[in-house]
């Protein structure tokens, strides 16, 4: 019998051979990293085994996630977008580096913005605003000094009974913890756990290799951040934490953008009240800024802003 990690290979070069000739670039925010590919007409095949094929460190590019660049009016989810927003011309297909679809990547759609000025699809001066359709609903990206700001729009608990009236609303086991600690569940959009440690020797020590467990996992899955709050935690009117994550269908990554705003969330609730609006969430690969923000419904929205950058294009052979 054909051993599985066997059968794993043959399909990922046979996914990447059905790809040959493809151009492509390869970008990242804070580290976060992705393989990017413009089809505006959605004339490619980039489904779940050709993303994981191309995101394989060893075998493809290497990524975290594929972004498709692909104009919203190419595909169902685009249009239903476009009936929100008719200016959001283009839409970030997004996977994660298993193939597994994924709602929305903070990070990701700076990086897809970036990317769209890189190809020339876009224009976008400093200051001015870009609607990007994800499947998390509309983004608006502000081009802002070197890099983007996202309005990531409203955060909200995903169990928001136990959110509101006791400190935690499930438990975290993870490699490298003692015991299981109390998290709180928050969706960006998509899904975040965020845990609360003591001291940075924890968060230096957590393996996060292996998957942490979640209980009651959110029914969609969850990411899990790790945080460690800064002594003092406020400091010039801003709150600052440090982070690691493991992103549900990749593992642990650099950054993870809708992971640092979850992790905002979490702290800023658990600070309770007088906790600042602003924070710098320092992760691996840099540093992010999440801002609380008016919504134009009434609901607080939460914006990130980070540095994005194209750093290579190729074409697969």
């Amino acid at each position: 019998m054909t051993p599985p990690a066997t059968t794993a290979a043959a399909d990922a070069i046979a996914a990447l051979e059905r790809l040959a000739g493809l151009p492509f670039a390869k970008g990242h925010g804070t580290g976060n990293d992705f393989v990017l590919v413009a089809d505006p007409d959605g004339g490619r095949v980039l489904g779940e085994a050709e993303a994981a094929a191309l995101c394989n460190r060893h075998l493809g590019v290497g990524a975290d996630g594929l972004i498709r660049a692909i104009r919203s009016s190419a595909l169902p989810e685009g249009r239903a977008v476009l009936a929100e927003e008719p200016a959001a011309e283009w839409f970030m297909d997004y996977r994660n580096a298993d193939g597994s679809l994924s709602e929305m990547c903070g990070n990701g759609v700076r990086v897809f913005v970036a990317f769209l000025l890189d190809q020339g699809l876009v224009q976008l001066a400093p200051g001015e605003v870009l609607p990007i359709g994800t499947r998390a609903g509309v983004k608006r990206v502000e081009r802002r000094g070197r890099g983007f700001a996202v309005d990531m729009g409203p955060w909200e608990f995903i169990f928001p009974a136990q959110a509101q009236t006791e400190a935690a609303d499930s438990t975290v086991e993870a490699v490298g913890l003692d015991v299981a600690r109390p998290a709180l569940s928050v969706s960006m959009g998509n899904p975040h756990t965020v845990v609360a440690l003591a001291e940075a020797a924890e968060l230096v020590g957590l393996g996060l290799h292996t998957a942490p467990a979640v209980e009651p996992t959110p029914p969609h899955g969850t990411n899990v951040e790790f945080v460690v709050p800064a002594e003092p935690l406020v400091a010039d009117g801003a709150g600052t934490i440090t982070m690691r994550v493991h992103e549900r269908g990749v593992g642990e990554t650099q950054s993870c953008g809708t992971g640092a705003c979850a992790a905002a969330v979490a702290i800023r609730h658990w600070a309770g009240a007088g906790a600042p609006d602003r924070w710098h969430v320092n992760v691996p690969g840099g540093r992010v800024e999440v801002a609380f923000v008016p919504g134009p419904e009434g609901r607080e929205h939460v914006e990130l802003a980070g540095p994005a950058v194209v750093v290579a294009h190729g074409t697969l052979g």
